[in-house]
């Protein structure tokens, strides 16, 4: 039981005196980043996705 406790008071320690937090101004930079990523990796999965189903469409219709 005293590991458990050191551990916590270690990690305590560790997020109030050595872990640098960012800024406000940095979390919301981040965070306008990762939006604007999001959204460019999602338009590129549905362009491929429309791609694709106009492919096979015109694939199969060609069969029949």
């Amino acid at each position: 039981m005293a590991n458990v406790g050191e551990y916590i008071k270690e990690s305590y320690i560790e997020l109030t005196e050595k872990v640098t937090w960012p800024t406000w101004r940095e979390l919301q930079s981040s965070a306008i980043l990762v939006l604007v990523a999001t959204v460019i990796i999602a338009l590129v999965v549905f362009g491929m996705d429309q791609l694709i189903g106009f492919l096979l469409r015109s694939f199969y219709s060609s069969l029949g």
